[in-house]
């Protein structure tokens, strides 16, 4: 996919993650507040660090945390850089009252640690694939956090990764046990492009080429190619776009590195990635 133009990724996001990220402070915070009766209300400024290498991402949503407890953020890097951080970096200045600026540091902290982690794991395995000579598309998939999807897919965006789907009504993807249901999947395709039209792409999961076969065939726009070995899957992929290419067909499959296959999509970009690490200190 084509870089992000960073300074607007903001305006990506739905004005329902500003009441997403009220209820993160109401959980953090759901009854009395000790410790900020300890510090009070006095008027401090504290520095954000970035103490380990990675893709800065996530900005506006620790922006939105601090916007709600009324203190300002002043980004000294902008969403999408890679920081060095080999020692830690200042990268934004935070000012408030004391209690606000404590009440938001861990929730602000952990939003911008988890979404930087998926963007700098995204970015990394895509220089990977392109290094290695792949010209196709690079996505993750639906298996993310729940409840933590946007900050996610978020993250794999400002990374430069595709998003495959970003839920079960961006696209209609059958698999083994909607085909089981259904008893075919030409009967499962047919059934899912009654509903979904000419506007809702269809992918079916297959097992074998005979199966991406009766996919196409039945009108899928995209099949993947399931559990298949390295050579033998890019082998069927080079069958299947010659066969169908003769038959005046194109459709995108997925898998592992090679051109003939259009898209790998991976969950390895967001289930066990390590985050950024991130300090908030009030300056004394």
């Amino acid at each position: 996919m084509a870089p992000l133009e960073h300074g607007n990724t903001a305006h990506l996001l739905p004005n329902t993650y500003k009441q997403i990220i009220a209820s993160w402070l109401t959980e953090d915070t759901p009854t009395f507040d000790y410790g900020g009766f300890v510090v009070g209300e006095d008027p401090k400024t504290a520095t954000l660090y970035a103490k380990s290498p990675g893709v800065l991402a996530g900005v506006p949503f620790f922006d939105e945390v601090f916007t709600q407890l009324g203190c300002s953020v002043e980004w000294h890097a902008q969403e999408g850089t890679f920081l060095p951080a080999a020692k830690p970096i200042a990268i934004a200045t935070v000012k408030g009252p004391s209690r606000n600026l404590l009440l938001g540091e861990r929730v602000a902290l952990n939003t911008l640690a988890r979404c930087s982690g998926i963007a700098t794991k995204s970015r990394r395995l895509l220089e990977l694939v392109r290094k290695a000579g792949y010209s196709g598309i690079l996505a993750g998939t639906r298996k993310t956090t729940p409840g933590f999807r946007l900050v996610e897919k978020y993250g794999m965006l400002v990374g430069g990764v595709d998003q495959h789907r970003y839920d079960l009504s961006s696209m209609i993807m059958l698999k083994d046990n909607h085909i089981w249901s259904k008893g075919s999947i030409t009967k499962a395709v047919l059934a899912a492009k009654s509903v979904g039209g000419f506007v809702v792409k269809v992918e079916v999961e297959v097992q074998s080429e005979e199966e991406a076969d009766e996919a196409i065939a039945a009108g899928a726009d995209i099949v993947m190619l399931d559990n298949f070995t390295g050579d033998g899957l890019k082998a069927s992929a080079a069958n299947l776009k010659k066969r169908w290419a003769e038959k005046g067909r194109q459709d995108n499959v997925e898998g592992y590195l090679c051109n003939d296959i259009d898209i790998i999509s991976t969950s390895s970009i967001h289930q066990s990635t390590q985050h950024v690490d991130f300090s908030l200190k009030i300056d004394h």
